[in-house]
């Protein structure tokens, strides 16, 4: 089963690119730019990675990127990613970044997106991976920033596949957020959201009726209320699931306990991703195989996550066939 889930064509619709961050990397940038760091070596880090719920991680997470300071480091940690996720047989990838986690660091929007954009373009050339853009609000901090940071920038709308929410999401509705959303909305920029991961059902039913999103990224709560998943099942609506993120943050104990069988069952349509991979055990390949370690689900299982990935990915219909074609030459 392994070589056949590292063979399979996959698309990651949840990736955090800042998530993505080695120790290793970390080291790395941290003398290159001066940057003292709390630890005294890459095992210290790996040790502080035992969290107990979303803020604990985002302690370490925030502290982590205080090393990206220039466009060669965003490049550099872009790259690095998607070296790894090419060789676990990832076609495409949809980073999200945080814009206002570096703007607060005094890191100029134009450093972040000179750095990922050279990355992107060295992707589909070295690589062949094609790749997308998320534009992330923090939705602990003020919908006014948002809407700031949404306006400064500009320069750069055409080049975001789409907007999105992430961060600490207790306390933090999506309704906060509406007027933010409905401006993308206006730009014809398409809408993502995390919900329902720690934060309630209802967050993912203000995400869909409120911010007008196409997919909910996590979502595993709506398993608390039925006529939600009606809903979701009814419209369509993807949910972008990261397994072992989930059991790292202690939305579940285990992954046995993880709710994916029966979402599954509820037919609800479903891609695995591995969100933030360098904090929460691996990449696109781990979460695959732990998902089959747990559940022992057949090959066609994961055929139709990876092919329902294709179809909610943000990619031309030219691009779409081609890893269609790849997906049916992997059977």
């Amino acid at each position: 089963m392994r070589d056949f889930l590292k063979r399979l064509p996959k698309a990651e619709l949840h990736l955090h690119i800042e998530g993505s961050l080695e120790p290793e990397l970390m080291f790395s940038l941290a003398e290159r730019n001066g940057v003292s760091l709390p630890y005294a070596s890459v095992e210290e880090v790996r040790a502080a990675y035992d969290f107990s719920d979303l803020q604990s991680f985002l302690d370490l997470y925030y502290q982590g990127m205080s090393v990206l300071r220039t466009a060669e480091d965003f490049h550099d940690l872009a790259m690095d990613y998607f070296r790894r996720a090419s060789a676990e047989g990832v076609v495409h990838v949809e980073m999200h970044f945080d814009p206002q986690a570096h703007l607060v660091r005094g890191i100029e929007l134009p450093v972040v997106m000179e750095g990922l954009s050279l990355a992107r373009r060295r992707a589909q050339r070295e690589l062949g991976m094609s790749t997308a853009l998320i534009m992330a609000f923090l939705r602990d901090r003020p919908a006014e920033e948002a809407m700031a940071v949404m306006e400064s920038a500009a320069p750069y709308w055409e080049m975001l596949d789409a907007v999105g929410l992430d961060s600490a999401e207790q306390g933090n509705p999506p309704a906060k957020f509406v007027e933010v959303f409905e401006r993308a909305r206006q730009l014809g920029i398409p809408r993502v959201a995390h919900a329902g991961e720690e934060g309630p059902p209802a967050y993912i039913r203000e995400a869909l009726d409120l911010l007008d999103v196409c997919r909910i990224d996590h979502g595993v709560r709506c398993l608390e209320d039925l006529e939600l998943v009606s809903r979701l099942r009814d419209e369509g609506v993807v949910l972008t699931v990261c397994p072992l993120s989930n059991v790292r943050l202690r939305v579940v104990e285990r992954m046995a306990d993880h709710p994916l069988p029966q979402l599954l069952d509820a037919g609800l349509r479903l891609t695995l991703n591995s969100d933030d991979p360098a904090y929460f055990g691996g990449g696109m390949l781990a979460n695959f195989e732990a998902c089959a370690d747990a559940f022992g689900w057949s090959k066609e299982i994961f055929i139709q996550f990876a092919g329902t990935a294709i179809e909610a990915a943000f990619i031309g219909e030219t691009r779409r066939l081609e890893l269609h074609r790849q997906l049916a030459d992997c059977l």
